[in-house]
């Protein structure tokens, strides 16, 4: 695998990871059946996600470039803004977008 599929790989992974939270309703961790999750518990979901997507892109650098990069505190804060940026879409939907549309389809027209 040559360093662009792999950055294809990691951005297509850190979008859909970021967005799994929020978007798969009642589930946690995509195993376990909740009655309701809090957005506390939709946080700390999303967080997990982003340490495996963290790990999985050392493991793809280390395989795709032979070494890793050290890092300085920077680059972790720029990756978490970038992670919460691809998280918008699922948050939008669970918070705002899925309450309307739910309200909507509920009144009588």
């Amino acid at each position: 695998m040559d360093t662009s599929q792999a950055v294809w790989l990691l951005l297509l992974t850190a979008i859909v990871l970021a967005n799994i939270p929020f978007i798969m309703g009642n589930r946690l961790f995509l195993v376990f059946k909740l009655a309701h999750k809090s957005i506390v518990v939709n946080l700390i979901e999303w967080f997990v996600y982003f340490l495996i997507t963290g790990l999985f892109a050392y493991l793809l650098e280390q395989k795709s470039m032979g070494n890793v990069a050290s890092q300085e505190w920077e680059f972790y804060t720029i990756v978490l803004f970038m992670f919460m940026i691809f998280a918008f879409p699922g948050f939008i939907y669970r918070y705002n977008l899925k309450h309307f549309l739910e309200k909507k389809q509920s009144t009588p027209q």
